[in-house]
């Protein structure tokens, strides 16, 4: 009985490597075959099948043979989208940017010019990485806008163009947020400098709150680590970074902090003074000296 099922399973292991084996030489057979036409339908048919892999060698295998004929424009944009959903994203928006510039005039070009765009969009790395593609998708999406602004895909690529600013933003926030984290006087300073510049680039953002009030801490933080000289006018900005923040948020979440650092910053204020004030009558006193001193 045993062997019996040894046997059995042996035969059975067999016929599947024999059917494999099968399928791959059929395969071999059909990408070696000068019969174009056969090769061209087969290869839709892997497509359809959703068998992509098999499907892009036949279809780069058949690109040089039709070229310049009917049959090229539906080959270019079967092997774009073949190679979009491999995920292959960068060889798949060159394909559709070939489509687009072969085949202007299409009906299909506007579809193939959103397509390139998205893929770009999707090789938008993660907030924390270098954001090359995420401007470049921008530039494209704005591109297919301004090519197409009454298509039903302007909406969705105004869409994606607000996603990927967003993440322009998180990162410009952060990055900034990284001089405060550092704790030096001079990353104080640059802390100011960055959120007043994403301020700038992005009017509108979400951070808008949080930046200004981590804009009071940066300045105060850099004026209580500046100079006795320097002091009472840095802290001066502080004050005046809080009397804004106020203006425009006085039912802020970060108002008990933005107080306190007020407080702060007016009692800074005060020991600047008083500095002064010694400094100045110190100077007086030494001067008086050296006037009183008998000249040999």
């Amino acid at each position: 009985m045993f062997i019996n099922r040894q046997i059995v399973a042996v035969a059975a292991l067999v016929m599947f490597v024999a059917l494999v084996a099968g399928c791959k030489s059929k395969f071999e057979k059909l990408r070696a075959s000068n019969n174009i036409a056969q090769k061209y339908q087969e290869a839709v048919k892997y497509y359809n099948n959703k068998k992509y892999s098999k499907a892009l060698i036949l279809f780069d295998d058949l690109m040089t043979k039709y070229r310049g004929q009917a049959e090229a424009e539906d080959l270019y944009y079967y092997t774009a989208y073949t190679n979009y959903y491999l995920r292959d994203y960068t060889s798949a928006r060159f394909h559709f940017k070939q489509f687009t510039d072969t085949y202007p005039n299409s009906t299909r070009a506007e579809e193939c010019r959103y397509m390139g765009a998205y893929c770009y969009f999707l090789e938008s790395p993660k907030t924390g990485l270098d954001q090359e593609y995420t401007y470049r998708a921008i530039e494209a999406l704005q591109l297919f806008i301004n090519l197409y602004p009454n298509s039903e895909r302007a909406k969705e690529a105004s869409d994606l163009i607000q996603q990927l600013r967003d993440k322009l933003e998180a990162k410009a926030f952060n990055n900034a947020k990284l001089y405060l984290d550092m704790g030096l006087s001079d990353d104080y300073r640059a802390a100011v400098i960055a959120f007043d510049n994403v301020l700038r680039e992005f009017p509108d953002t979400k951070y808008a709150e949080e930046m200004e009030f981590l804009s009071i801490k940066a300045q105060y933080l850099y004026a209580n680590q500046s100079s006795h000289r320097r002091q009472e006018e840095r802290f001066e900005e502080a004050l005046d970074m809080y009397n804004n923040f106020i203006s425009a948020y006085p039912e802020s979440k970060f108002r008990k902090e933005a107080d306190q650092l007020k407080r702060d910053a007016e009692s800074g204020i005060e020991r600047a003074r008083k500095f002064t004030t010694q400094l100045a009558a110190a100077s007086e006193s030494k001067e008086e000296q050296a006037a009183e001193t008998p000249q040999n």
